[in-house]
């Protein structure tokens, strides 16, 4: 593609913010100028790309008119301070912080339902789904016209960098201070998250439900088009700095042939599936990698109607810079 477009990365020093740099190299994505942006605290550092060190510049006194496309990688508040200036200035927004409300900005993942871009307004505003809803639909989506699902139960083992490069830091600080048999002090976490699995991610409303896990469910029924299918989640967070996995039971009404919902996985973009015989685990193949691995593929034990399986997948690169990249090069071609 000869034409060029000019690109804003809001939150470029965080870790989805960095990867997206990186994946628009990699993807040989059509950038004319780069402007990174962060809060007043990071501008002044850089980021590598194309073989240059691209300096961070503060967010605030950016003007958005000079963009085509921005990406908005730095926290809910961010972008709801900022996307409203981007549109007036005729850039589209591509929203990674949950920070717009979904009639504003419905969710996007180019394999499930990127054919809904081609119904919205310009300039865009689009929003990418949690990396754990976004690994999820790109499982479910295939088997739509398969199954009817009814009902589907999650256990999200999330990794710490669910709460960005802040929580990779306190893991790697908590791991040396337990090895070398120091006082561990928590901080970010508010217990031992080092060698340990804790049964929430977030603070837990009145039913006992946290803000991920409700965002969750409001986002696979969006992305998959199912408003009133049932969904029970629970996230937990465990001792992994990269890669979600998500223990997964679908209850549908008919019983399931694995053998056609295995035909299926293996058809659609973006799935790796593993055979019986293994099973995808994040450090041994998710991390780093674009696919989504799904893996223990069954049907319930006293259940036919019952499918079980395993997903993991990088949640910062594929789950929410990856997919952002791909949306964009959606909003290029200006159709889904």
């Amino acid at each position: 593609m000869s034409q060029s477009f000019d690109i804003a990365v809001i939150g470029a020093t965080g870790t989805v913010g960095e990867t997206i740099v990186q994946i628009l190299e990699e993807r040989d994505f059509p950038v004319g100028e780069l402007y990174l942006l962060a809060s007043a605290e990071s501008a002044g550092s850089s980021v590598a790309y194309r073989g240059k060190n691209v300096r961070v510049r503060e967010v605030d006194a950016f003007d958005f008119g000079k963009a085509k496309i921005a990406f908005f990688a730095a926290g809910a508040a961010v972008t709801r301070s900022y996307a409203m200036r981007a549109t007036a200035a005729g850039c589209a927004v591509i929203d990674l912080s949950a920070g717009l409300p979904v009639e504003q900005a419905p969710n996007l993942v180019p394999e499930v339902n990127g054919a809904l871009l081609a119904t919205l307004p310009r300039p865009w505003q689009v929003a990418c789904a949690s990396p754990a809803a976004t690994a999820l639909a790109m499982v479910l989506g295939p088997l739509r016209g398969l199954l009817d699902v009814q009902r589907v139960s999650i256990t999200a083992c999330l990794a710490v960098s669910s709460l960005g490069r802040e929580g990779v830091t306190e893991l790697a600080r908590q791991t040396a201070e337990l090895l070398n048999v120091r006082p561990l002090e928590p901080r970010v976490f508010d217990r031992q998250m080092a060698f340990n699995v804790l049964a929430q991610v977030g603070t837990p409303d009145a039913q006992g439900h946290v803000p991920l896990e409700k965002r969750l469910v409001s986002e696979l029924r969006e992305l998959l088009s199912l408003p009133l299918i049932k969904v029970a989640v629970t996230c937990i967070q465990v001792p992994v700095f990269f890669g979600d996995s998500l223990s997964v039971s679908v209850q549908t009404t008919t019983a399931v042939n694995i053998a056609a919902v295995a035909a299926a996985l293996d058809a659609a973009d973006g799935i790796d599936r593993v055979d019986a015989e293994d099973y995808p685990t994040p450090v041994g193949d998710a991390v780093g990698q674009d696919a989504i691995y799904v893996g223990r593929l069954r049907a319930g034990i006293d259940d036919a109607c019952e499918l079980n399986f395993w997903v993991t997948s990088d949640n910062v690169r594929k789950g929410a810079a990856l997919n952002a990249v791909q949306v964009a090069e959606l909003l290029i071609k200006g159709v889904a």
